[in-house]
């Protein structure tokens, strides 16, 4: 009989510091960093949301693809690297494509990407950078390289009817320097590189 007494008496104990902890750190906690989250930092505690004439147009830490509904680049816009998050940039689906090196399936999409971006910027294939021809560990890397952005250039000033100075001079304005002078690479976030083309024509 004691030991049913002890048992239950125990069991009660656990069911109530369950109950306590529940609501301390499951919904007390949660709280509590998303006011602070909303008071400190309220446009990353939202999502990062980049906004045009009121409406939302995406995140700048979420990349999306710049094509027409047949999936084709669009020549005035600057194109983000690949993604292998699902059908591409698919923020249900943030993944890697997980190949190797030495993946075949790899190579061969490399080569791919390469000719189809030689031909479509009308560039040597050698000139073409790495991070145009690989997809990031998320699959939602919202940034390029310089080399890459600059690299675009041309195509983007003939397709909007701009001068290439005009548009080379935008992309360099928006490079982003390493964060802290010396964490990551030099950067451009293509989304913001697009809404300042479309800001530029008006």
């Amino acid at each position: 009989m004691s030991t049913t007494r002890t048992t239950l008496r125990q069991a009660n104990v656990a069911l109530r510091a369950m109950l306590v902890f529940t609501l301390v750190l499951g919904l007390g906690y949660t709280l509590l960093i998303t006011g602070i989250g909303q008071l400190l930092l309220p446009w990353q505690a939202n999502g990062s949301s980049v906004t045009r004439d009121g409406q939302s147009v995406g995140s700048a830490l979420i990349g999306q693809s710049w094509t027409d509904a047949a999936g084709r680049p669009l020549p005035g816009y600057f194109q983000p690297r690949p993604s292998a998050a699902g059908d591409g940039y698919d923020g249900g689906g943030s993944s890697g494509s997980n190949y190797g090196p030495e993946s075949p399936d790899l190579i061969a999409a490399i080569q791919e990407r390469r000719a189809a971006i030689a031909g479509f910027e009308g560039v040597d294939p050698a000139d073409i950078p790495a991070d145009a021809l690989t997809a990031s560990a998320s699959g939602l890397d919202p940034h390029i390289s310089p080399a890459y952005a600059l690299l675009q250039v041309d195509r983007v000033a003939k397709a909007r009817g701009l001068d290439a100075s005009t548009v080379r001079d935008l992309v360099e304005s928006r490079i982003q320097a390493r964060d802290l002078g010396f964490l990551g690479e030099p950067r451009a976030n293509v989304l913001e590189l697009n809404l300042a083309l479309d800001a530029l024509q008006g």
